[in-house]
């Protein structure tokens, strides 16, 4: 079976990359992505755990480009409960996660996120989006330096409402209101990082393309386009809280077809083992090919 990752990073030119692991989830997996009930995890057994469940990696990732220190999501936070019959959940590691490239919250410049639903924005505040978090005080953003940027669309979809998949208004919205900066489709967020609109999931869904100069090479930052590494082969697997299934499935099947090429990388931040890897053509079963990261740097 599969593990949920650990750190990883590799290197694009002048350029690192690095999965910050903050912790993991246990998905139901026919509960989660309905379409594959009854039986269609059989050919992907390896990626499920002895109890049947599916192990999902959950972290942040550490762009550090040689004038920006950048994070891509902010994780779980530090909580640990559970959804009866669809998932646990537990996070906590980020900020060690942090500590251990030699960096404090102080030192990241830009905070950019796919999406906002809770295991994306954890670590905004001292309080994570959780089902206790309505009984604590919220002292501040955790990364008080930086930037932080969404689409609007995303933006605009939370405001107003709490609810455990997305935002807490008290935890995140409300002390987001003057730091957040929202992101322009296919600009430049920074020089190297690219916003690449893949709503679906959500409807402001945001990716990231980060590219280097000093080669040719380039990475995708999916966020949630893909939870598994099993939606590469069956992109018609929607997520059970995909907003707009439709076009999840779309955004999926545009993403395989635009960035299939031997010179991209992608970075699937909820993959178990490694997140980092390649899509294979098509016409393979088994359509990705993981451990890009082993030509890590560090």
């Amino acid at each position: 079976m599969l593990e949920p990752a650990t750190r990883e990073q590799l290197r694009l030119g002048a350029t690192t990359v690095t999965f910050l692991p903050d912790g993991d989830v246990h998905l139901n997996p026919t509960a989660l992505f309905p379409e594959s009930a009854p039986d269609g995890w059989a050919a992907y057994a390896p990626y499920l755990g002895p109890d049947g469940r599916l192990p999902v990696s959950v972290g942040s990732f550490l762009v550090r480009t040689p004038s920006h220190a950048v994070l891509v999501d902010l994780g779980l936070g530090a909580v640990e409960f559970e959804v009866p019959e669809l998932a646990t959940f537990r996070g906590g590691r980020l900020l060690k996660s942090l500590h251990d490239e030699g960096l404090t919250p102080e030192d990241v410049d830009h905070v950019l996120f796919t999406h906002l639903h809770h295991d994306h924005v954890g670590w905004t505040t001292d309080v994570a989006p959780a089902p206790d978090a309505v009984s604590k005080p919220v002292t501040g953003l955790t990364f008080a330096r930086a930037v932080h940027h969404v689409a609007e669309a995303e933006w605009q979809h939370w405001q107003g409402g709490s609810e455990l998949t997305g935002p807490d208004q008290r935890a995140v919205q409300e002390p987001l209101a003057d730091a957040i900066r929202f992101l322009k489709p296919h600009a430049e967020v920074v020089p190297g990082i690219r916003a690449l609109p893949t709503a679906g999931h959500t409807p402001g869904h945001t990716s990231f393309v980060v590219s280097d100069p000093g080669t040719d090479e380039r990475l995708v930052v999916l966020g949630d386009v893909m939870h598994t590494q099993a939606q590469v082969s069956d992109p018609d697997w929607n997520f059970l809280f995909d907003v707009d299934p439709e076009r999840g499935t779309a955004a999926r099947l545009s993403v395989l077809s635009a960035y299939g090429d031997a010179r991209t990388l992608i970075a699937g931040g909820h993959f178990a083992g490694s997140v980092f890897g390649r899509f294979r053509p098509a016409a393979l079963r088994h359509g990705w090919l993981s451990g890009a990261g082993r030509r890590a740097a560090g």
